[in-house]
């Protein structure tokens, strides 16, 4: 018996849609772990006219199965031929199997019943729906990694901001708990919410302006003393305001999964365009807070070099600086992992004191007869700097 499956990617997942079977027979050949996509919720808001009743029967007859997009699914979009929808700007093929043979005998099919407008508009947007799950639950997860508990940081801030913003968590998490339950999104359950996006998006920005702020702090720092306070309180500030930032992200998602559910409820056609703009303005939420981050990820790298540069003669602070730098990076990535912000970092190494003194009497002892003289004015200038940190360094090498 020939079976005929069809494959959507986009920018997050890969979604496997046809006789159930043969999704079946197709994931275990190209071994692939996979979710429910959950066709059955298109069901009932694709019931009227006859190309969504045609829809309907075809969802009554097929399974499909989604997977976040990962190196091994990606290389299902290389492996079979797929064309990109104009509209939805998804990729799409249709996979066609001989005597039940997946392994082999695959070819690009046009036409297929499968593609359906309003069944591949309805899957769509389930694609997107399940993608912003897998990023909140992976938000859990990297909220649990915290040594502090998220509500104990939270609760830490006196700024009423943040106090809304924990009451407006309560009820997003209520209407995501009705969802589970009823299968949809009612008007009563959105009502409690649609209001909510501000109160997030006000903290959101609160809290890169606290990070601008640290960046700005140690911007303006020259000594290196007071470039390790500032390096400081960004080591100890940076993970509080990252853990809001995160929760933050965390509820627009959640808020933007119970607002497809709404619009596939109440006005199905218009749920590719919509999927569209959620997808738009989540990009613009990633960039603002890669753009900010990455700013500050960029200071504490500059602060980094200053006390590199420095450490002959700041042999504590100077490693110091380097410590709280590489600190605030390996957070910072941690924290882009988890948002599908894509960023190397590159940790600072601390130069040792004897490796700075052992440089300068190396490069002077390389320059000659003229090096001699460079190297007695250095040793004048250090020793003229030197003289008025004596005590300090005194009770430094002493401690």
């Amino acid at each position: 018996m020939d079976y005929e499956i069809h494959l959507i990617s986009d920018d997050d997942g890969l979604a496997v849609i046809g006789d159930p079977a043969a999704v079946e027979r197709f994931l275990v050949s190209e071994g692939l772990s996979s979710k429910d996509l959950g066709l059955h919720r298109l069901g009932p808001a694709l019931s009227a006219g006859a190309a969504a009743a045609q829809a309907g029967s075809e969802i009554a007859a097929n399974s499909g199965r989604w997977m976040k997009l990962t190196e091994e699914s990606a290389k299902i979009a290389e492996k079979f031929p797929m064309v990109t929808n104009s509209v939805s700007g998804n990729a799409h093929a249709t996979l066609r199997a001989e005597n039940g043979q997946f392994v082999k005998n695959l070819q690009f099919v046009k036409g297929s019943p499968l593609t359906n407008p309003a069944l591949l508009a309805g899957a769509a947007g389930i694609m997107a729906q399940l993608a912003m799950q897998q990023t909140m639950k992976e938000i859990t997860d990297y909220l649990a990694t915290i040594d502090e508990k998220v509500d104990d940081v939270l609760r830490a801030q006196e700024d009423a901001v943040l106090a809304d913003m924990i009451g407006v968590g309560f009820v997003i998490e209520e209407a995501m708990t009705i969802r589970e339950q009823v299968g949809r999104v009612s008007e009563v359950t959105w009502s409690k919410v649609q209001g909510t996006s501000m109160t997030i998006a006000r903290t959101q920005a609160y809290a890169l302006r606290q990070l601008d702020a640290l960046a700005e702090k140690l911007e303006h720092k020259t000594a290196i003393g007071d470039l390790a306070k500032a390096a400081k309180e960004a080591e100890s500030k940076v993970q509080e305001w990252l853990v809001v930032l995160a929760r933050c992200f965390q509820l627009q998602d959640a808020i933007a999964v119970l607002e497809l559910d709404r619009v596939l409820d109440a006005s199905p056609g218009e749920l590719d365009g919509h999927r569209l703009g959620l997808k738009a303005a989540r990009k613009n939420r990633l960039e603002l807070i890669s753009r900010c981050t990455e700013h500050l990820m960029d200071r504490m790298a500059a602060a980094a070099g200053t006390a590199n540069s420095k450490v002959l003669l700041h042999p504590m602070d100077s490693p110091a600086v380097v410590q709280s730098s590489n600190h605030v990076s390996t957070a910072i990535v941690d924290f882009h992992g988890r948002l599908g912000i894509e960023r190397a970092s590159q940790s600072s190494e601390a130069r040792r004191w004897a490796d700075a003194a052992m440089e300068v009497r190396d490069k002077a002892l390389e320059t000659g007869a003229d090096g001699v003289g460079a190297a007695v004015r250095l040793g004048n200038e250090t020793f003229g700097r030197a003289k008025s940190v004596t005590g300090k360094l005194f009770s430094r090498f002493a401690e």
